[in-house]
């Protein structure tokens, strides 16, 4: 009897591969298991995922452009530094340059379709209950990162969404603290933003977004005080 041929497997596709590293590389970032200053072994890390050292490579330079590690010369990459409070108020304050006003401009330039997408991304913004982690918060800080960058095309300005882009305020904020009932708040903020921009007031948009930005800063503000405690 002739016997059957074995099915070669196929390999991941290397998009795949990279962006799966990424994302382990990541949590681990977000998680702290990786502490801020530590010195990144892409061998080791390559061998812990048991990869290639090329995906870990890959990953580290978008990690780089996220802000969550940085290269030094003779050193290869290290952890990134949290941001400090004088820090995050640069950030609160470029956040409100921008974004309050793309909101305003969102209720003029808005098509039906996109207004559709951020009600869309709105229903799906749930928090996983498994706990304070980044794996329980990943969709839910994907989902807020990509409900802002819709108002932000929505406003018809790429200038603004490349300023937007930059920033990386969802990854630092989301880095800092995970906690159990943020998403209710935020998600009612979020509502308020888009029912504005929809119903095409400008007025309200703007200030249901300076709102928003500020609110998410006390709650980090929050989360220092407890560290400083």
């Amino acid at each position: 009897m002739a016997s059957v041929p074995v099915p070669r497997l196929t390999p991941p596709p290397r998009t795949m591969l990279r962006d799966t590293v990424y994302e382990s590389i990541k949590q681990m970032l977000m998680d702290h298991d990786l502490a801020p200053g530590a010195r990144l072994s892409i061998d080791g890390i390559a061998r812990e995922l048991d990869v290639s050292p090329t995906p870990v490579r890959e990953a580290m330079t978008k990690l780089e452009s996220d802000g969550l590690v940085a290269k030094r010369p003779h050193a290869g990459y290290v952890v990134a530094p949290l941001m400090d409070e004088m820090s995050l108020a640069h950030l609160v304050e470029m956040r409100i340059l921008l974004e309050p006003p793309a909101a305003k401009l969102a209720t003029v330039y808005a098509t039906e379709e996109q207004i559709a997408e951020m009600r869309a991304v709105l229903e799906t913004m749930t928090v996983h209950p498994a706990g304070e982690n980044y794996e329980g918060y990943r969709d839910f800080a994907i989902r807020d990162a990509h409900l802002h960058r819709l108002i932000a095309e929505a406003s018809g300005n790429p200038l603004i969404v490349d300023a937007l882009t930059r920033l990386h305020a969802h990854t630092h904020s989301y880095r800092l603290y995970f906690k159990v009932g943020i998403a209710e708040e935020t998600n009612q903020e979020h509502q308020q933003i888009v029912e504005a921009i929809a119903a095409r007031n400008a007025d309200a948009a703007g200030e249901a977004m300076i709102r928003h930005i500020k609110a998410s800063n006390d709650r980090l503000a929050a989360v220092y005080k407890e560290l400083q405690a």
